[in-house]
């Protein structure tokens, strides 16, 4: 399998699940100048990233990668206890994610695709700031007293580990979500995690309490 990626973006979450998963499979750094190439456009049309190949099966878009890796390999059961609820359950918190939100920091990383006017820039970033809070504050909910979304490791988890990564690149106010921090830095310091952040970033995480 092969995994094209853009170093900071949602395909990390793809990554840690291939890491999870333990088979091979080889990640390929995507620029701004590549994305855009005709090699990549062949391959995928709308010049996005995630784009997991497998064989001769192409897939894109982060959710559809996620479940189809879960259900491909169902001994990692990164998808629920196999039940019709566990999955459920599972799809439930990707699409939270994935639909609410994973689109709420757009008007922060693009706020021209917004406003037309770059002097209101902020104030747009400011309120998408606060909705994006209002979406932490049902995952930190979520997670008391739990070490995992559902309760048990599975796709949706890295997910989450993505979208607090932005959070706190862009400055984002956590104090509150308690569960969030603890689950975050659980999370970096899982040895699969760790080894696909330094494919990405090409660097390692500092934590006292790492172990390889």
């Amino acid at each position: 399998m092969r995994l094209y990626y853009f170093p900071g973006s949602c395909s990390l979450a793809d990554h840690i699940v291939l890491e999870w998963i333990g088979v091979p499979y080889e990640a390929v750094k995507i620029d701004h100048d590549s994305i855009r190439s005709p090699r990549y456009l062949a391959l995928n049309p709308a010049g996005t990233v995630p784009l997991l190949v497998d064989g001769d099966f192409m897939l894109t878009q982060n959710v559809a990668i996620l479940c189809y890796l879960a259900e491909r390999y169902p001994a990692a059961r990164l998808f629920g206890d196999g039940s019709p609820r566990g999955r459920a359950e599972v799809m439930r918190w990707l699409g939270l994610l994935n639909s609410d939100l994973h689109p709420a920091f757009k008007p922060i990383f693009v706020p021209h695709r917004f406003l037309a006017d770059p002097a209101r820039a902020t104030e747009i970033a400011d309120t998408a700031r606060q909705n994006v809070r209002k979406y932490l504050g049902i995952l930190d909910t979520q997670l008391e007293k739990r070490e995992w979304i559902t309760g048990e490791r599975s796709v949706a988890d890295p997910y989450l580990l993505v979208m607090l990564r932005w959070a706190t690149r862009l400055h984002i106010d956590l104090d509150g979500f308690g569960n969030l921090s603890r689950f975050m830095e659980t999370q970096l310091l899982d040895v699969s995690v760790r080894r696909a952040i330094l494919d990405e970033e090409g660097r390692v995480l500092e934590s006292a309490r790492a172990t390889a």
